[in-house]
């Protein structure tokens, strides 16, 4: 192909065409940057739950979400569990984030499936409360003296996690005002964890 004028053509033509398709891979590929995107989301909930303990005077706010964590044997029916992601604690309180990773549903299915129904569990002191279908248990185990917990759900109403909030040094009881806007709260961060769960589904 020795004529300049096809090797002209194709150099003026052709090379601007390859460039742009080069430029358009790279911005896709940079729109699909998970990595990215999942630092974006966490910084966004932490920054939220620290809002929300600093805004109620909290001990310890924590988020957790269902996941699968594998399947029986030897049904392959999915296990449904659920871990804590995120977590703000103030000074003094001890962090417990660690000690709720890959935790069988099955264990608290009393407690998971009232947040289901009614949205909130509502315990402003634990020690004169009766067992809150095994939730006064853990409460005492974590040196909690108040503890609030609200369901995350998507817009569609699907049950993706819970936003835990904790008071470990007095207890407090929440008015009902305060438990609706943490609802909202709830509902706050349904939606971004919402985002998410779209975009991985594209």
């Amino acid at each position: 192909m020795d004529n300049p004028f096809i090797i002209a053509l194709i150099t003026a033509v052709l090379g601007p065409i390859v460039v742009h398709y080069v430029q358009v891979l790279t911005k896709k590929n940079e729109k699909k940057d998970s990595i990215k995107d999942s630092l974006k989301t966490n910084v966004l909930i932490e920054n939220k739950i620290d809002e929300i303990r600093e805004e109620y005077d909290a001990d310890r706010v924590w988020v957790s979400q269902f996941h699968n964590g594998g399947n029986f044997y030897p049904t392959g029916k999915s296990i449904q569990k659920f871990s804590m992601f995120y977590e703000s604690v103030s000074l003094d309180t001890i962090s417990i984030k660690f000690n709720f990773q890959n935790i069988p549903v099955s264990l608290f299915s009393r407690s998971i499936h009232h947040l289901s129904e009614e949205d909130k569990i509502s315990i402003p002191d634990v020690q004169t409360q009766e067992d809150y279908h095994g939730l006064k248990f853990i409460a005492e185990e974590n040196k909690c003296k108040s503890t609030y917990q609200f369901a995350i759900k998507t817009i569609s109403g699907k049950f993706i996690g819970i936003v835990g909030l904790e008071y470990t040094k007095e207890k407090k009881q929440l008015t009902e005002d305060e438990i609706n806007k943490l609802m909202f709260h709830a509902t706050t961060i349904g939606g971004v964890l919402n985002n998410i769960l779209n975009e991985n589904n594209k």
